[in-house]
């Protein structure tokens, strides 16, 4: 659901990155969420997703961090420069793919404006009694957000500003993580796929920009099971497009496979799920798929549309 909220702050947190308070402009409660999860700021030209950084006992308000993005597409730019405190901006959601799992112990690991989703992780870890570390990377030590607020976990958290430390050391670190460890791991794409090509066995990861999608392009069907039509889906168009093309309504917002928003129900065929939201397991489960980018390995899907 799209509501308009107030900017009642923005501050800036760290070299490149402001943070967003949005409250309701009545004052009125917002929907509920929980660690890991996210919202879409609806902006002039752009849709953006942005994962929630406050406090979720707090119903009265939303906070999220923004990086400005040098190499972007306008998003970051636009909050960086064009939003203020004052303003009004559509919200959607929020919606959670990367939500905390019940786990023996976490390992958390955070590159740059990757530390947003788990800082509300942290604290939930901590009420839960659960054993967790963190360790966090960025730039340099100006560059990375909350680092006050860290600091009052003690000797959990372990700061590494590239600047100073080098790259993380990731084969040491994962190599130490005992048995019943989840791992939880957001940042920039060469830091995520460093630790997927480790393979820790509990791994959960968010990406804030799609994978790399170099699989091959055929033609298929989708029939919607709602009506029975059956639609070719050629080679060089998605799903959402087609389907959207038909006539048929499908909410929608990244189109890259990142934000989990055109998750659709799959009764019948095999999807290629080329998403970056879906786990292992559930992509093994075949019941949902992202319109956006996946695509068949059978020559017909059946949809729950």
């Amino acid at each position: 659901m799209t509501r308009e909220l107030l900017v009642d702050r923005k501050e800036e947190l760290a070299d490149g990155v402001v943070r967003l308070t949005l409250r309701d402009p009545d004052g009125g409660s917002l929907p509920p969420w929980e660690p890991g999860a996210h919202i879409d700021l609806v902006l002039p030209g752009f849709v953006r997703q942005y994962s929630l950084c406050g406090d979720p006992a707090e119903t009265s308000a939303y906070q999220v961090a923004v990086l400005r993005e040098p190499g972007g597409r306008g998003g970051s730019a636009y909050v960086h420069d064009a939003l203020s405190a004052g303003d009004r901006v559509e919200v959607d959601g929020p919606r959670n793919h990367f939500a905390l799992v019940e786990a023996e112990r976490y390992l958390f690991v955070a590159g740059g404006i990757g530390i947003t989703p788990i800082l509300p992780m942290l604290d939930a870890a901590t009420a839960s009694g659960r054993d967790w570390q963190l360790v966090y990377g960025g730039r340099t030590r100006a560059s990375m957000a909350f680092t006050a607020e860290l600091a009052h976990h003690g000797d959990r958290v372990s700061f590494r500003p590239q600047d100073e430390h080098g790259l993380l050391d990731l084969p040491t670190l994962l190599a130490a993580t005992r048995p019943g460890t989840a791992v939880y791991c957001c940042g920039p794409e060469p830091l995520l796929a460093a630790v997927e090509a480790l393979g820790p066995a509990d791994l959960h990861v968010e990406r804030f920009t799609a994978a790399a999608d170099d699989g091959e392009r055929t033609a298929f069907e989708v029939e919607l099971a709602g009506s029975g039509r059956v639609l070719p889906v050629p080679a060089d168009r998605s799903i959402l497009e087609v389907v959207e093309e038909a006539g048929i309504t499908v909410l929608s917002s990244c189109r890259e496979g990142t934000c989990g928003t055109c998750e659709t129900g799959v009764l019948g065929g095999t999807p290629d799920h080329r998403d970056s939201v879906l786990t292992a397991a559930e992509r093994q489960e075949n019941e949902v798929m992202m319109l956006c980018v996946s695509r068949a390995c059978s020559p017909r899907l059946v949809l729950d549309l």
